[in-house]
């Protein structure tokens, strides 16, 4: 019987597994997937939603979750190298609340950092560049001048959320594209 019960826990899982990967949308390296919280959507992919997305499940209209641990061209995110988001001019998250980006070292934790900072967000005070796009700089080290718009990461390997909550039309409408992660060379 105890064999029985494992076996079954471990074809749930598996199936969840696979369910997860093809009800998930990619784009630029960032994971989502859409119509979560809506009632008539079932187990199975609530189940799905948790293998990638742990926590509260909330309908689209209320708030939309990306997370990624790679950058846009597939490499794992790692402290030992410096990225950039580039939000063009207009390009940050549409939404009716907030949104806000989180860091999480491999083990999903906060990343202690000297600064207390643990994600930044549109009440973040980011400071705009001249031509009304935002960078947002994720590396370990404070990038000279832009110590504002700086998500400090971890030494080693790390992972981003994105949260939106009371999204725009154009993420509820799938034409809201968050930007790649881009190593600076």
């Amino acid at each position: 019987m105890v064999q029985g019960i494992l076996i079954g826990f471990a074809l749930a899982f598996i199936t969840a597994q696979i369910y997860a990967r093809i009800k998930a949308t990619k784009v630029n390296g960032w994971i989502t997937m859409f119509g979560l919280g809506v009632p008539s959507n079932g187990m199975l992919l609530r189940a799905a939603h948790a293998q990638i997305f742990p926590g509260p499940v909330n309908v689209p209209q209320e708030a939309m979750y990306w997370t990624t641990s790679g950058d846009g061209a597939g490499h794992a995110l790692d402290g030992q190298r410096n990225y950039i988001m580039h939000f063009p001019p207009g390009g940050l998250p549409p939404n009716d609340a907030f949104w806000s980006l989180t860091m999480g070292n491999a083990k999903n934790r906060f990343v202690a950092n000297t600064i207390d900072r643990y994600s930044v967000s549109d009440r973040s005070g980011l400071v705009l560049n001249a031509d009304g796009s935002v960078d947002i700089y994720l590396q370990n080290a404070a990038p000279a001048g832009h110590e504002t718009n700086w998500l400090p990461a971890p030494a080693g390997k790390f992972i981003l959320w994105l949260r939106v909550y009371m999204p725009g039309a154009a993420i509820l409408d799938g034409e809201y594209n968050v930007p790649p992660v881009v190593e600076i060379k």
